[in-house]
């Protein structure tokens, strides 16, 4: 059974679309999900399954999620394979000064296309750094994340497919957290 890492969008962000970790374990148990481990409180669960359709076991997870917490949310899914990947690629490896929490993994729910790419490259960044890779995104926030000067919603707009972000240090343990259930 391979390891699967799995991300929400949009949890426990401010008051709204609050939930629990337990809880959460419990949706994957109640899905019969060996292994089901949470990290942080931002919807991320690495689980094993025997389930090799990723698209189709996003839909499951979507719904029993909206099941149990009474509102959807996007769910993206990777194998530790495709984590392992998605950090391989990362385009800042090696360059000096770079503060992991201040570098961001977009993840894609499919892949956007050559357009949707030329696009997001070519969306005014400022004092961020943006780059596009397969069903990735990785943007350098050089001030910080509190204010930044990109707007995700122009993202979105030129992906059009569902994506959520994790900050490197949360990326690299939920890598770290699949692996160790291989």
């Amino acid at each position: 059974m391979p390891a699967v890492i799995s991300m929400f969008r949009g949890v426990n962000l401010g008051p709204h679309r609050r939930i629990k970790m337990d809880a959460l374990r419990g949706v994957y148990e109640g899905l019969k999900f060996q292994n089901v481990q949470t990290y942080v409180q931002s919807g991320n669960v690495v689980f094993h399954t025997k389930e090799a359709d990723l698209v189709r076991l996003a839909k499951r997870i979507g719904a029993a999620f909206e099941k149990e917490f009474g509102f959807s949310s996007e769910v993206l899914l990777r194998t530790a394979t495709e984590m392992q990947s998605a950090i391989a690629r990362n385009p800042f490896t090696g360059r000096g000064g770079i503060e992991p929490n201040r570098l961001l993994v977009v993840f894609l729910g499919a892949d956007p296309g050559d357009d949707a790419r030329q696009k997001v490259r070519a969306l005014k960044t400022d004092t961020e750094e943006l780059f596009i890779d397969g069903r990735e995104i990785y943007i350098y926030y050089r001030n910080g994340m509190a204010r930044p000067k990109l707007n995700m919603a122009h993202v979105e707009k030129a992906v059009k497919t569902a994506w959520t972000g994790r900050n490197w240090n949360s990326v690299t343990k939920l890598l770290e957290m699949a692996q160790a259930l291989d």
